[in-house]
């Protein structure tokens, strides 16, 4: 019996993503948009022709690959590709189907990513850059607080409705990566301004951050409003511009932000990996070098002074 196209295969794995492992459509165009790049390499050969030898000319593939602008993809995107092949190969495994063992897929090393943060004074700098008299203004400065008063993921952030959020109580669940929920807490002041916000809007549309261009109606709940992650990119970059903030500064510097400032103030690690959602206590740890205030102490006592 001759043996199945990778085709085939790798559309029954991401069906088992999606009925049996309740895996984020996200996830699975992902993984779909990196396993369809081995079909295109491989001619969608055979699963039983997907040998050590064709790994290693796939990896040597995707290094030579380019992006839109002509650029060669990073090694996190090329891994990423290599941790879509390997659950693929696992899900073959568990099938009984033979083919190339999933420990055979060895993840290319990379350097981490300096983390950037902004300070209490940068934080402070960036809402003030806000014009709060108008509603698009009212509706930023909310969103920014939320960002750096939960720790929320931008993704997060925008799948948000009005009947998520419990302002008196200050607390609210999100469902983040992996399909996990965690809860999130938010301040006095992050609660305010969300008030503030959801009292000047007229309509009641479900999300809870809407664009205002255009015209409105009812349709759907207003589910057309919904502002996307792109759009809260944009407006946290325009503000950190008009503040004179030289950093890059995205949503996640505000989730970087909020980790740090937990830590400097004295939270104990596995409590900021639970309000984060990481699932590995070692995705927190690139914030302790950042925070740890007893190197401080260490320094200041034991190095030299000139």
């Amino acid at each position: 019996m001759a043996a199945q196209a990778l085709s085939e295969l790798i559309t029954d794995f991401l069906e088992y993503l999606e009925i049996e492992q309740n895996r984020s459509q996200k996830t699975i165009a992902n993984y779909d948009h990196y396993l369809r790049r081995l079909v295109e390499f491989s001619d969608d050969a055979p699963v039983d022709k997907l040998t050590a030898e064709l790994l290693r000319k796939w990896r040597l593939w995707l290094g030579r690959l380019t992006d839109a602008n002509g650029d060669p993809i990073g090694k996190t995107t090329q891994n990423y590709h290599l941790i879509a092949l390997r659950s693929f190969l696992k899900y073959l495994a568990k099938r009984d189907i033979e083919a190339l063992p999933s420990d055979k897929v060895e993840l290319a090393s990379v350097k981490r990513p300096q983390v950037t943060f902004l300070d209490t004074d940068e934080v402070e700098r960036l809402l003030g850059a806000i014009d709060i008299a108008t509603p698009v203004g009212l509706r930023d400065r909310a969103i920014i607080e939320l960002l750096f008063s939960g720790g929320l993921r931008v993704s997060e952030l925008v799948s948000l409705n009005r009947d998520h959020i419990n302002l008196e109580r200050r607390e609210f669940s999100v469902r983040g990566k992996g399909q996990k929920d965690r809860l999130i807490f938010i301040s006095d002041t992050c609660a305010d301004w969300l008030d503030q916000y959801l009292k000047s809007r007229p309509d009641n549309f479900k999300p809870l951050f809407i664009h205002y261009a255009g015209s409105q109606d009812g349709l759907d709940d207003g589910a057309y409003t919904r502002l996307t992650a792109r759009s809260i990119q944009r407006l946290v970059g325009r503000y950190a511009r008009l503040a004179g903030i030289t950093k890059h500064v995205t949503p996640h510097t505000l989730r970087h932000s909020f980790a740090t400032d937990l830590l400097t103030n004295g939270a104990d690690l596995r409590s900021v990996q639970s309000l984060l959602g990481h699932a590995n206590v070692s995705t927190t740890q690139i914030y302790t070098h950042l925070t740890d205030p007893q190197l401080k102490k260490v320094h200041e006592r034991f190095h030299r002074k000139r």
